[in-house]
């Protein structure tokens, strides 16, 4: 289970430049990354995470991730303050991240082994662990292979495969599909609705994407972030009923532009 409550988080960046800054002493713009993003995300289920670019998505994740800290508001991870405890929170969570990161001179095995053994598994269950993950998500083929040159495919199984060798109760994925084919993506959502079952151990999935595909096939509920702010959450249904749509992509427009078309509408 993750809960996230009021999350806030602003960077400063040069008006105009370093050089100008440094030149003219002008003030730092605060950019605001997220100014109030709530999410509750249950146990078996896909709780996608939506919004345009720019909205605040991969800032959130990697503050749940313990990346960076938060200005404000509080995360839990199966009732983990991450906060307080950033390491114990990240132990119950497997993470992956736009960046896929694998390490191109070893082979699949040797980048998920080595995963696991960072998170304080023995290199026999490690290893194990990359033999039963590699049948669940089809790439014995690729275990023995260097990563180096692995296809988008070959390189996101690899790397869900890695971020899953723990077992982790809770999985986080920031736009997953990004540069995959078809194939690949249909593959990943098996495998993340198997996982979500419990037989697949009922895991706790927060699916970041700007696809309403993905959402549609995939989520069992969606929470819509736009400005740094959740303006809206429910199921598909539920989000279509309070726009008053039948396309999720127009529900979508509405609840994630309706500051711009209020402002547009002022304008005219």
């Amino acid at each position: 289970m993750i809960h996230i409550e009021h999350l806030a988080k602003s960077f400063s960046a040069p008006a105009g430049g370093a050089r100008r800054l440094a030149l003219k002493r002008t003030p730092p713009r605060i950019v605001h990354a997220a100014r109030d993003v709530n999410l509750h995300a249950p146990d078996g289920h896909i709780t996608g995470l939506l919004g345009p670019n720019g909205a605040g998505k991969t800032t959130t994740l990697r503050m749940l991730a313990g990346l960076i800290p938060a200005d404000a508001g509080r995360m839990q991870v199966d009732d983990i303050d991450v906060s307080a405890r950033p390491r114990a929170a990240l132990a119950r969570m497997g993470v992956l991240s736009d960046a896929r990161g694998l390490y191109p001179r070893l082979t699949a095995r040797e980048n998920i082994a080595y995963y696991g053994r960072l998170q304080g598994m023995p290199a026999d269950a490690a290893d194990a662990r990359a033999e039963s993950l590699a049948s669940m998500f089809d790439m014995r083929a690729l275990l023995d292979r260097r990563t180096d040159g692995f296809s988008q495919g070959e390189r996101m199984k690899t790397a869900l495969a890695r971020a899953l060798v723990h077992d982790p109760a809770n999985i986080i994925l920031d736009e997953p599909t990004n540069g995959l084919d078809v194939l690949a993506t249909r593959a990943l959502r098996e495998s993340l609705r198997w996982l979500r079952t419990p037989a697949g151990g009922a895991k706790c999935i927060v699916f970041s994407t700007h696809i309403m595909q993905e959402v549609e096939r995939l989520c069992d509920s969606v929470v819509v972030v736009a400005h740094g702010r959740t303006v809206a959450s429910g199921t598909v249904d539920e989000l279509l009923a309070q726009t008053g749509e039948t396309d999720f992509e127009e529900a979508f427009v509405k609840l994630a532009f309706a500051e711009e078309q209020a402002q547009q509408g002022a304008a005219a």
